[in-house]
């Protein structure tokens, strides 16, 4: 099964956010808990944690782009 991931909103405010780094690369193993990403907003940065165990399949975003609350941003072949 896979799992998109989504920009995720961290305030009501929150309409878009900076992808400040991926913590893993596509092809990458990833376990529930760990961090996948970071995200700039204009307050704070903020580390996002994977909600699934898989492989990170797809990466649609690089570092610096500034990017929609909900829009997917990779996806995760789950185990």
């Amino acid at each position: 099964m896979k799992k998109n991931i989504q920009m995720p909103k961290l305030s009501e405010q929150m309409e878009t956010g900076v992808l400040a780094a991926w913590n893993k690369e596509a092809g990458d193993v990833v376990k529930k808990g760990e961090v996948l990403f970071e995200i700039e907003t204009e307050k704070v940065v903020s580390e996002v944690e994977s909600m699934e165990s898989g492989v990170l399949e797809a990466v649609f975003f690089e570092a610096g782009d500034e990017i929609k609350v909900d829009e997917i941003i990779a996806v995760i072949k789950c185990d």
